[in-house]
């Protein structure tokens, strides 16, 4: 993954042709970048950030931004009254909780996540 200005861009390598290709990912729009090297990867990918921010702003759209931070999370009752009760023992709101909680398993890598995944299946 590359970062730039709040974007995120993931990419492949296509022996093929010998390069990267990727795409910001997280938003409808479409915008995509390709190199041959990481480093020239990285460039694209920021080039085409910047150009996605200036045709936002020549056509006056409001670029979409990646994620505003919230999302709705739906489960059981008994799943959530055990989250529910689980923060109130800590003294945290139900949000800081399941924030506490997500983010501990999105820092982990992949490979822990799928060894997890694949224990508990």
């Amino acid at each position: 993954m590359i970062e730039y200005k709040g974007y995120t861009g993931v990419f492949e390598y296509d022996p093929s042709v010998g390069a990267f290709h990727g795409r910001v990912v997280g938003l409808q729009d479409v915008v995509t970048f390709e190199g041959r090297s990481v480093d020239e990867l990285r460039r694209e990918m920021e080039e085409s950030v910047e150009d996605y921010l200036e045709l936002c702003e020549e056509v006056g759209k409001d670029p979409e931004r990646p994620y505003r931070g919230e999302f709705l999370v739906r489960t059981t009752p008994e799943v959530h009254r055990a989250v529910a009760t689980a923060a109130e023992a800590e003294g945290m709101s139900l949000n800081a909780w399941v924030e506490t909680a997500i983010t501990a398993v999105a820092r982990r890598k992949p490979a822990a996540r799928a060894k997890r995944k694949k224990a508990t299946s």
